[in-house]
């Protein structure tokens, strides 16, 4: 007796579905810690809400990360590298001098007003930090190089537009990142109290471009 061989050349393999791939897990880990951590706070959350509002169990948390604080410090790294690209968003899109601030100040003010929530947790980082040895030195640590940043993309800035500012790129680093800090905190209370056009007012008024 013969058989008939079947030929599987030219057929797609099947399709395999099975647990979400571990990439797609720790982004769902992540976006939700964001939501729960900016609106409780990081020492209020818990890991179980974490992973409630992710629609994942505990174990697939822990799976991703080792603890809480290990959450929080992956989060630091999206939360500068965010602000990093959003730096050299304004500083290399703008032209000019005097209206290349005020348009740069504009960018901040509507990153500033998109980015409440990362703004609120960046308060709660160092609250958090200030019990919390390992994420007060990665805090630190990260914030030096957010200033190092900075400092590198408005030394340029100020080269290309032929502006004498009256500090040096780390002090104007410090400055630019505490003032968006402080003008978000001061919108996040009372959004009325913060004109749309005074981060770039101010930054003119700091370059001598008034």
């Amino acid at each position: 007796m013969t058989g008939t061989a079947v030929s599987t050349t030219g057929t797609d393999p099947p399709v395999q579905r099975g647990r979400p791939a571990r990439e797609e897990t720790k982004r769902k880990v992540l976006d939700a810690a964001l939501a729960v951590f900016s609106e409780r706070g990081i020492e209020a959350a818990s890991v179980d809400e974490v992973a409630a509002a992710a629609g994942l169990t505990k174990g697939a948390v822990y799976s991703n990360f080792r603890s809480k604080s290990d959450l929080v410090l992956a989060l630091m790294e999206d939360y500068l590298a965010d602000r990093q690209r959003e730096a050299a968003a304004v500083l290399d899109t703008v032209t000019g001098s005097r209206q290349a601030l005020h348009d740069a100040g504009a960018q901040l003010m509507t990153a500033i007003h998109t980015g409440a929530r990362w703004q609120r947790l960046l308060i709660s980082y160092a609250v958090h930090g200030t019990r919390d040895p390992a994420v007060r030195a990665a805090l630190r640590d990260k914030r030096r190089e957010l200033r190092s940043s900075v400092a590198g993309l408005i030394e340029r800035f100020a080269e290309q537009h032929g502006l004498d500012l009256p500090f040096d790129g780390e002090e104007a680093a410090v400055v630019v990142l505490a003032l968006s800090n402080g003008l978000a905190v001061e919108s996040s209370i009372d959004e009325h109290s913060v004109p749309e056009d005074l981060f770039g007012r101010v930054l003119a008024a700091l370059a001598g471009q008034r």
